[in-house]
């Protein structure tokens, strides 16, 4: 590649002059290519130790004048050709031009600027979209692509120097990550290292230190332990490493390819080492903290952040912290984690306003509220910017008020969303769009403006409930005194005393509205008013899998409870859930967010309980409820963790009796509220609101610990199951001002001596005091670890689903399925990375069932075909690689299945001579010759009745059945059924049950054209065999017996046929018992098959006899192998070029070429031709004629391993047009 000019002193160290003209050297890099010695042995060591272009350009040319000592490097090149190319094009263009100049700087110059030229010009058409990548950078991703043959679509992120401990012995290189690779690259005295692993296929990565491995990163695959240590910057590369696993995982959980982030603000000056790439995940990785810290919207992206202080007027003083900006909230975190938090929704602000500064307030900044709050913020250090960026987003806010840009208070503006009210006004439930909702019948009112237990729970007055009457108001008037001091609504000051008061129990009256404050449901319910009531609109009346199961589950929520006792509780309950699965049909619904929804109901309306739920499901307990409740088990993983850390003594006997695994999932998923009375499990779900997962977490080992001895005395899971459920049936709360709800799970406390009483408020305060030291940045790192091996798990799963759903009279062994899956699955993942014509390939639908979620199409297949059949063909492999897949695609949607996949490769690899024959003939018959045909049957099977089209079609075993199903199918259609209708699948795996062989009876005629192809493809099969030979010999006399068959075959049909009426179009008739004959016959009349063209112009004048010559006159083997060779090309292949349109004229040349044929006896519809359509030939007829050549039936009959080809494909170098699996190849020594 052509490279920037720079200096070269030293023009002769560690290279070698191969070629020179006055102006430029080639030289070679010692130790590249021939011998090389010790001297190149440690030439390429030093490249790699000190330089990144490791190994990637041996080749180099410098320009030079006579006079000057310095060089310039002006191309480099990884092989001898490309560097040629470089040096033939500056002797040819430039040569000339430089013997003019008089002045070598005039020389240097013109040659300078041209090569800048040259890079401008391959920069222009290589980055069309304007990349902002630096040269250095965009350098290391071409040796990247080169050194692993990475397609162009394979973006590099970031690149290091470390080391790669291969045994006991460090090998230094350099290591690249890109978006779906990690890829590392080695040269040490001779020994090359060259590893290439998929993200996909990292089950486990850790940052660690040992005594062996001083401060390595340890990556672990299914196969293999790799190290890495003697990092610069360890902690950068770790975090980046886990990004990319981490995405690998999201594309592996629910098929989101990593897309770059086109609307991430773009620095001025882009860092010389970073690529835009970089700079996207590392802005990702920001987005992502931000809005977990402060409970946002998904879409909410952070523009900036910066160290300011805060005054908090409850304690007087300035509290150290930063301050987040995004496009539609101002946060604020203080350094200690507990000080002080602060969200303020630009929606509420009126005035921006900059203050005076002072020694004692720096740049001050005072920010006001519609609920007449005013916020000081200090100590900024680029103030006027910032106010220019508030005011900008200001400006953006659907409510439009005019920030103030300059030091003078602005008006407030009058508030434009007359749906919710302002947040000062929050305890009075905010007035729900369903209210004014024509569609919702009266009964149902109550619920859309007030929660359940409001319209349900008969109010007495507090006095009358004695002493819990007096708590419940005490606690009451503290959540007012805490208001009126740190403010109320969104913009409350968040403290430690935030959180001691929610740590003694919300109160019931203010329950629903601090739920929606601490979980940021309440922003998302402020911009979007109506939102909810169109859902519900829409969904309405409307039949899908989730409704079926929402509707199953509707009265297993809460029974005990009186509201879910009628309909008014289950339709509101109904509604929720509905709604949600049309809102997120990638979740739907799961079992579960029933029992959670009911609770929700209890303390909110519908909409708020709806937009608590979305805050649950997509923000809070991420991938809990998708169909395989992923988050629940990561969750899990981390309870199995942190009993081993925190409960040693407990974790042992608890994996012997494997009691985590079934208690936890139902713990988590209902978050306590299925396992314990309601009135104590929801003062764990006040505390889970406002700290998140760690306080659920905290809650199991609390109880684990409580019960430790008797646990410890358990015998199986049975026992200690007993033992958790009655002590949580008795954890109680005695300050719940509700009457008590009888419990489900209290069967298990019928005991003669039922265990204490807990209180709720206790157990809470014993988990903070045990276990408070979990934080939530921990709690992320685990889940990052957990996930990898849940999702991994989960994919061995899938695999041996897969491999099972496999009949046993496939041929290959489990092993071998297991490895072809792998390849196959990467083979998929290759169209996610690097795209595919096809959206349908790219993007896999996780609900479907296993078989189904990884498919690949016509190209992808014709690369797997091609190293992996045992049938070679040289060029003509990949034309029998899409008559395969033709064959294989039974449903033509243009994508095949794992288990259609395994059934080709089968046919060519098991079974016995008859078995492989039968597979190569129909290969060579509709539809696999003939797409065109096939869809044109296809089409005529909605226009015939049943009977007709069974006639139509080819009786072969990939056309049965098809016009039922489709009959099926539109019935099912019609019906209104779900689009995932899973009766389709239970149909399909009845049809397959049915026992239907397919018998050599079965098999159509072949007519002479596919006659010809068959012949083809057994001429190319050969070239590579030892009895290359004896084969064409064979096949040679095989034909041309055959086609002497043929020929009589054909005489006794016509002389058995009458003649044809003048005035009709002669037809030639199907024989009797032959219902395919005629489809093989038509073949000619339509289109022709692929890679055979339009009979008008082949050989029109040897192509008649040809064929037959052979068979009458064999001079030698040789020249009959030629002569018939030459004959089935020339039928096929010679002639007319796709695109050019057949000869319309049957006369002329071709009538006299066949004078036995009378024009009438010609179909009128085919164009004239050169293939014989009355000649036919039958399977039975091919495979007597095989059997009577030993060296054929020894070529069919030989084994083949495909275990060697499946190795090959997962080591293979990926070219740069697709990728084989990249799987590490390991390096030599």
């Amino acid at each position: 590649m052509w490279l920037g000019p720079e200096e070269v002193l030293v023009a002769n160290a560690l290279w070698v002059t191969e070629r020179a003209n006055p102006f430029f050297v080639l030289q070679r890099r010692r130790g590249h290519g021939k011998g090389g010695g010790l001297t190149g042995l440690l030439v390429g060591t030093l490249d790699v130790v000190l330089d990144s272009s490791a190994r990637v350009a041996p080749y180099r040319i410098l320009h030079q004048t006579q006079e000057s000592q310095v060089y310039w490097t002006v191309a480099c090149g990884s092989s001898r050709k490309e560097i040629t190319k470089h040096w033939e094009w500056l002797e040819n263009n430039l040569l000339q031009t430089l013997s003019i100049f008089d002045s070598e700087e005039d020389i240097t110059t013109f040659v300078k600027g041209k090569i800048h030229g040259i890079i401008a010009e391959e920069n222009k058409n290589l980055q069309p979209q304007g990349d902002e990548d630096p040269g250095k950078f965009k350098e290391a991703e071409l040796k990247m692509r080169k050194q692993f043959g990475m397609p162009e679509g394979e973006k590099l992120v970031n690149y290091y120097s470390c080391s790669f401990w291969k045994g006991r012995v460090p090998r230094q290189g350099w290591l690249y990550l890109t978006v779906n690779h990690l890829c590392f690259y080695s040269f040490l005295l001779g020994k090359e290292v060259s590893l290439v692993v998929q993200w996909v296929d990292v089950t486990r990565l850790e940052k660690n230190a040992t005594l062996l491995f001083p401060e390595s990163i340890r990556v672990d695959t299914r196969d293999r332990e790799l190290f890495f240590s003697m990092f610069l910057n360890i902690g950068e590369t770790f975090k980046l490493m886990e990004q990319l696993a981490n995405l690998a995982m999201r594309q592996l959980l629910d098929s989101e390819g990593f897309l770059e982030d086109k609307a991430q603000p773009r620095p001025l000056r882009p860092h010389r080492n970073i690529s835009a790439l970089k700079r996207d995940l590392d802005a990702r990785a920001k987005n992502e903290c931000y809005r977990a810290t402060f409970r946002l919207p998904q879409d909410e992206r952070l523009d900036g952040h910066t160290g300011c202080t805060l005054w908090t007027p409850f304690n007087k003083l300035h509290i150290p912290g930063q301050m987040f900006i995004s496009n539609n909230y101002i946060c604020f975190a203080s350094k200690e984690e507990d000080a002080c938090h602060l969200i303020i929704p630009l929606r509420e602000v009126t005035i921006v306003e900059k203050a005076d500064s002072s020694s004692v307030l720096p740049s001050p900044l005072s920010i006001s509220t519609k609920s007449k709050m005013t916020f000081l913020f200090a100590n900024l250090k680029d103030r006027d910017f910032l106010v220019q960026r508030i005011s900008d987003f200001l400006q953006k806010t659907p409510s439009k008020q005019p920030g103030s840009r300059k030091a003078s208070v602005g008006d407030p503006a009058p508030e434009p969303l007359p749906g919710p009210q302002e947040a000062s006004e929050l305890p009075a439930s905010p007035s729900s769009p369903l209210r004014s909702q024509p569609s919702l019948g009266a009964q149902e009112v109550p619920t859309a403006s007030q929660g359940l237990l409001k319209v349900f729970q008969k109010s007495s007055p507090m006095e009358d409930l004695g002493a819990k009457g007096a708590k419940e108001k005490m606690k009451e008037e503290s959540w007012n005194i805490h208001f009126f001091e740190y403010g109320r609504g969104m913009c409350m000051y968040r403290t430690a005393r935030t959180r001691e008061l929610v740590l003694k129990g919300i109160p019931e009256s203010l329950r629903g509205e601090l739920w929606l404050l601490f979980s940021g449901a309440w922003n998302e319910m402020v911009t979007h008013p109506g939102y909810y009531a169109e859902l519900v609109e829409k969904s309405t009346g409307k039949y899908t899998l989730a409704t079926e199961e929402i509707e199953r589950d509707l009265h297993r929520s809460m029974p005990e409870h009186p509201a879910f006792q009628n309909e008014l509780g289950i339709a509101a309950l109904r509604r929720v859930l509905t709604a949600y699965a049309f809102r997120n049909p990638t979740i739907g619904y799961c079992q579960a967010m029933n029992i959670v929804t009911s609770v929700l109901l209890l303390y909110g309306s519908e909409e708020e309980a709806f937009w608590l739920l979305v805050a649950l499901c997509e923000r809070m307990l991420p991938d809990y409820y998708n169909t395989r409740v992923v988050g629940a088990l990561v969750d899990q993983g981390i309870f199995e963790e942190l009993t081993r850390d925190l409960l040693p003594r407990l974790s042992e006997k608890m994996q012997d009796l494997g009691v985590i695994a079934s208690i936890s999932l139902s713990w988590f998923l209902t978050l306590f509220l299925s396992v314990m009375p309601f009135e104590s499990a929801v003062v764990i779900v006040d505390c889970f609101f406002y700290e998140g997962i760690k306080v659920i977490l905290q809650v199991a080992l609390a109880v684990l610990d409580a019960n430790m001895e008797q646990l410890l005395g358990c015998s199986d899971e049975g026992e200690a199951m007993t033992v958790l459920g009655r002590y949580l049936d008795n954890v109680v709360n005695k300050q719940s001002i509700s009457p008590p709800i009888p419990h489900l799970h209290a069967l298990l406390t019928s005991g003669d001596d039922p265990p204490a009483q807990v209180d709720i408020f206790d157990l809470l305060k014993v988990s903070y005091e045990k276990f408070s030291s979990l934080r939530a940045d921990d709690i992320e790192q685990m889940r990052f670890k957990q996930r990898l091996k849940v999702i991994q798990s989960l994919e061995d799963t899938a695999k041996r689903s897969v491999v099972r759903a496999i009949p046993g009279d496939i041929g290959f062994s489990i092993e071998e399925l297991e490895d072809l899956y792998m390849v196959f699955k990467a083979k998929h993942m290759a169209s996610q990375y690097w795209g595919s014509s096809r959206t349908a390939a790219v993007h896999r639908d996780p609900s479907l069932p296993y078989l189904e979620q990884y498919r690949i199409d016509a190209s992808q297949f014709r690369e797997l075909f091609a190293s992996l059949t045992p049938w070679a063909c040289g060029s003509h492999t990949p034309v029998l690689a899409g008559r395969m897949f033709r064959l294989l695609d039974q449903n033509k949607d243009s994508l095949i299945n794992f288990k259609e996949f395994v059934t080709g490769m089968s046919e060519m690899y098991h079974g016995d001579l008859t078995e492989k024959l039968k597979a190569l003939y129909k290969l060579h018959l509709p539809p696999a010759l003939s797409p065109e045909e096939a869809e044109s049957a296809l089409e005529a099977t909605h226009y015939f009745t049943e009977d007709s089209s069974s006639e139509e079609a080819p009786p072969g075993e990939e056309q049965e059945g098809r016009g039922n199903e489709d009959a099926q199918e539109k019935r099912g259609e019609e019906k209104g059924t779900s689009p995932p209708d899973y009766r389709h699948y239970l149909r399909a795996w009845a049809r397959e049950k049915e026992a239907r062989r397919e018998t050599i009876k079965d098999l159509p005629k072949m007519n002479q054209e596919q006659f010809i192809e068959l012949c083809k493809t057994l001429y190319t099969m050969f070239s590579e065999d030892p009895a290359e030979q004896a084969l064409y010999h064979a096949i040679a006399t095989v034909a041309s017996l055959l086609l002497r068959i043929g020929e009589v075959g054909k005489r006794f049909s016509a002389a058995a046929r009458p003649p044809p009426r003048a005035g009709e179009d002669a037809e030639p008739e199907p024989a009797a018992g032959d219902p395919q004959a005629r489809a093989g016959g038509d073949a000619h009349a339509g289109k022709a098959a692929p890679g055979s063209p339009p009979a008008g112009e082949g050989g029109r004048g040897e192509g008649r006899g040809s064929p037959s010559q052979p068979a009458s006159q064999p001079a030698s083997d040789d020249e009959a192998k030629d002569d018939l060779s030459m004959s089935s090309y020339s039928v096929v292949s010679a002639g007319s070029l796709p695109g050019e349109d057949p000869d319309p004229d049957p006369a002329g040349e071709d009538a006299d070429a066949d004078p036995a044929r009378s024009p009438a006896a010609r179909p009128r519809a085919r164009p004239a031709g050169t293939v014989d359509a009355d000649w036919s030939i039958s399977f039975e007829q091919i495979l007597a004629s095989v059997l009577t050549e030993a060296a054929l039936v020894d070529f069919f009959e030989k084994r083949a391993d495909i275990a060697p080809k499946i190795r090959e494909q997962k080591a293979v170098e990926r070219p740069c047009s697709a990728s084989s699996e990249p799987e590490p190849a390991g390096g030599a020594g």
